[in-house]
């Protein structure tokens, strides 16, 4: 009996919300800073959310597509002397991997790889169109393309089911490396 009066009391409280199962989540103020492999807002203020065929359209229109995947770190406690190959990444082709760059928080070296990375693929065009994407459900294109924005880039498009959606969708998909 108890149960069911709390469980009456949980669904109450969730109607009294006006949240809906399975209702994306709000965009928060800030950068998400953890749990990132969780799913994502419908928007981004200030930027244009798309799907699997408007991200081919812009694919096979050559716009700029960024992949913020984080990169595998080394297993912690490998022998000394173990050989270790980062496993491969599969990715959109021709997009720029700007691997860890999609972080809640980023170390000042992280920040100016991003900061100078968007510079150097826009050339310095803070008007270029690009796409930021990941995984579906992953804050790092939520957060990167959040960060563009706040780097005066004026046309960032977010496109949240990311390689996922994109292999949905019988797209190619190529081997990439961190872009440099």
């Amino acid at each position: 009996m108890r149960a069911a009066a709390l469980a009456l009391a949980a669904l109450t409280a969730l109607l009294a919300t006006g949240a809906r199962a399975g209702a994306p989540p709000p965009e928060p103020a800030d950068y998400r800073q953890d749990h990132y492999r969780t799913p994502t807002p419908a928007t981004l203020a200030g930027a244009r959310v798309i799907g699997a065929g408007e991200a081919e359209a812009l694919w096979r229109r050559g716009v700029l597509f960024i992949d913020v995947m984080p990169q595998a770190p080394r297993p912690a406690g490998l022998p000394p002397g173990t050989l270790w190959r980062d496993p491969p990444h599969e990715s959109i082709p021709n997009a720029h991997w700007l691997v860890n760059t999609g972080f809640g928080a980023l170390a000042p070296e992280t920040e100016a790889y991003f900061r100078s990375a968007l510079e150097r693929l826009t050339g310095g065009d803070r008007d270029k169109p690009m796409v930021f994407f990941c995984l579906r459900h992953c804050w790092m294109s939520w957060n990167a393309a959040k960060r563009a924005l706040a780097l005066g880039y004026t046309r960032v498009i977010w496109f949240p089911d990311g390689t996922d959606g994109w292999s949905d969708a019988a797209l190619p998909l190529e081997r990439l490396q961190p872009e440099k």
